[in-house]
């Protein structure tokens, strides 16, 4: 049984396929700091709004302590009581979206190569020595 694991784990398949989680994880940092660092503050200041902080309450001990403190943070309210985060959700599906348009990128720069693979045509092997004097044999014989 451990023979056949480490044969089904030294496969190329699975061991693209570690390499592929390792760096779509790393990448995804990569655009979560985007998202959170870059894009979203330029659309906070578009919609005059910190997407992080974009909430509705849902108990009274949320609303009261709103009406005390007028920016209460997300992390702040939600220590009173439930709130529904949608500012948050809004972020992490602009984040899903730019993922999936790269890695549509990245799919659609893999099949363009394959196909420039594939369209070329694979150079015609040099007749063995042995062919060619069996050739020129059976072309004397002929004459």
């Amino acid at each position: 049984m451990l023979k056949e694991f480490k044969a089904f784990a030294l496969r190329g398949n699975v061991m693209d396929l570690a390499v592929g989680v390792i760096i779509g994880a790393a990448f995804g940092t990569i655009v979560n700091s985007v998202v959170n660092d870059l894009i979203m503050p330029l659309v906070g200041i578009f919609f005059k709004a910190d997407f992080k902080n974009l909430y509705l309450p849902l108990s009274d001990a949320v609303k009261a302590k709103m009406a005390a403190v007028p920016n209460l943070s997300l992390d702040e309210a939600k220590k009173e009581g439930p709130v529904f985060a949608y500012g948050n959700f809004i972020t992490i599906v602009i984040n899903f979206v730019i993922l999936a348009f790269i890695i549509f990128l990245m799919v659609k720069g893999m099949n363009s190569l394959k196909k420039k693979e594939e369209a070329a045509p694979a150079p015609t092997p040099e007749t063995p020595q042995d062919i060619k004097l069996l050739t020129e044999i059976r072309d004397l014989l002929k004459k």
